[in-house]
């Protein structure tokens, strides 16, 4: 058994490896080309002090980082410049990777950006079509290239020809710096030293504070360019105190693009199961159930879990109980005083007792019926962790155990056995990290830092069934009984036996006056109502 396992190891481990040098082998044979240029020596303006050092060590960077072809050159005229850029068009076709680097002057006219060649003279405006490059053609000249396109200028510079070129259309516009550009195909970046209409620094040193800062991040095994180049700009931003930011355009997709991909790593097999025999052996034991068995088990494993599953299991045996399982324990062979008595021999020995531990495992052993009391204790603490059961942590298996048990199921999308403990389920308890089971609270109480606290609300409000806090509903006033359209009308004045029935009665806020004959009544004005005023003939 043990030999199967160590064989499946080296097979699992063998196909891991073999998988890692697959990828590995891979991420080597994507072609990846560069073409530096740095401009220096201009003839006709004032040179600059670091493009031709930034291109070096910008050369040196790209072979170093095992780039298939990397071409340098410093110091280029207008044909030079030219032939090799359309010599680096035909190797970059089929790339996966091509870079384009370039530091020196470059200017902007009529919203066109252009890179100047040292022999640039520029007497006119309309020359530069003549004389410089246009980054649109440059951009064209990438597109062959599969993965990426890549085009670095430490080229935004003051224009060195702003004030002494002769314009022939007023309307031209000569700019300050680079303008804004949008590369026309995906998976193509083009990083400004400077951000648009703004101008780079040359820096006092070395190398320019852009190419200071590509030199250390550019190439960093793995790093996504995106953020490669977010780190330079943080970088020259640092160094320059805010003065100079350099900029972004064109996109990419959503996987990691980095010029220099990742070392392999390398993949180990996973380490053998060293429970794996105690577990076996564990489940034999269990099966015989006996006090001889657990000695045995102990003596092989006398540490760990497993060991002390068994130390309990143990405990619990009487004699009783283990004189029963001793008879009834399956697959165990006949004991001397079971067996059939021999034929009577004076000379034949009383075979001895057979030892438990004698027991030999069948070929295929069942799983041991592992609803035992301490199996079920240690899953209602799992359980209790895990968020699902609320009772007591003892080892009655009931059916609040079961609904746990489904409620774990069903919010871990798992299938485990609910009706039994049984060790295959604690194992997969306890590879459960953090809560399992969603919170429930009872109404006016939410979840919070995985427990339920009292939802406050201000005054008059209080929380609803949902844990929103709402405005208090006011109770209805309790309206009485209609009163009798009667009540309070003032009653008309009883007349006296054997009196005459008055001509008419009228009423006021004083009462009601009956009105006899050669009477007359009339209505007067007495605060907010009127009384009635009853006037008679003598």
């Amino acid at each position: 058994m043990r030999t199967v396992h160590v064989l499946k190891a080296l097979l699992v481990a063998g196909v891991l490896l073999g998988a890692s040098s697959l990828s590995g082998g891979e991420a080597v044979a994507q072609k990846r080309v560069a073409l530096v240029i740095g401009n220096s020596n201009y003839l006709n303006v004032r040179p600059l002090a670091n493009p031709e050092n930034d291109a070096s060590a910008m050369a040196a960077l790209f072979r170093d980082a095992k780039f298939d072809v990397v071409d340098a050159s410093n110091n280029l005229g207008g044909l030079e410049l030219r032939r090799l850029f359309r010599d680096f068009a035909e190797k970059s076709r089929g790339a996966d990777i091509a870079v384009v680097y370039y530091a020196g002057h470059g200017i902007e006219i009529d919203g066109i950006n252009y890179l100047l060649p040292v022999d640039t003279a520029l007497k006119r405006d309309i020359d530069v079509e003549d004389e410089a490059i246009s980054l649109d053609r440059i951009v064209r000249m990438l597109e062959p290239a599969k993965r990426l396109r890549l085009i670095i200028l430490d080229a935004c510079r003051d224009n060195p020809f702003v004030k002494t070129v002769r314009r022939t259309n007023e309307t031209r516009s000569i700019g300050r710096g680079l303008a804004r550009i949008e590369p026309p195909t995906s998976d193509t970046l083009i990083a400004y030293a400077a951000k648009e209409r703004t101008t780079a620094s040359d820096g006092e040193g070395k190398h320019s504070p852009f190419t200071t800062a590509l030199l250390k991040n550019i190439t960093v095994p793995g790093l996504d360019l995106r953020i490669a180049l977010g780190r330079v700009r943080d970088d020259v931003m640092e160094m320059t105190r805010n003065r100079q930011e350099p900029f972004v355009y064109g996109s990419l997709g959503g996987s990691t693009v980095s010029l220099v991909p990742e070392p392999a790593k390398a993949v180990t097999a996973p380490a053998p199961d060293q429970n794996a025999d105690a577990r076996r052996d564990y489940e034999y034991a269990s099966q015989v159930g006996t006090k001889e068995a657990w000695d045995s088990f102990l003596a092989l494993h006398g540490t760990g879990f497993y060991a002390d599953l068994a130390r309990g299991q143990r405990a619990k045996l009487n004699p009783e109980t283990a004189k029963v399982a001793t008879r009834t324990a399956p697959g165990a062979p006949p004991s001397s005083a079971a067996a059939a008595t021999p034929p009577a021999s004076p000379a034949a020995p009383k075979p001895p007792a057979t030892a438990v531990a004698a027991v030999g495992p069948p070929p295929e052993p069942a799983k041991p019926a592992a609803d035992t009391s301490e199996t079920a204790k240690l899953m209602h603490a799992e359980l209790q962790r895990l968020g699902c059961y609320p009772g007591a942590v003892d080892a009655s298996w009931g059916p609040d155990s079961r609904r746990a048990m489904e409620l774990f199921n069903k919010s871990a999308g798992a299938n485990l056995e609910t009706k039994l403990a049984t060790l295959d389920t604690l194992d997969v308890l306890r590879a459960k990290p953090t809560r399992v089971c969603p919170l429930e609270c009872k109404p006016g109480y939410r979840g919070e830092n995985e427990a339920c606290v009292k939802i406050a609300c201000r005054s008059g409000f209080a929380a609803n069934e949902k844990g929103d806090c709402e405005r208090e509903r006011q109770p209805k006033a309790k309206t009485g009984s209609r009163p009798d359209a009667r009540e309070g009308k003032p009653s008309a004045p009883r007349r006296q036996a054997g009196e005459a029935p008055p001509a008419q009665i009228v009423c006021g806020m004083n009462g009601c006056l009956n009105v006899k004959k050669g009477c007359k009544s009339q209505m007067v004005s007495a605060g907010r109502g009127e009384v009635a005023v009853v006037t008679c003939d003598k």
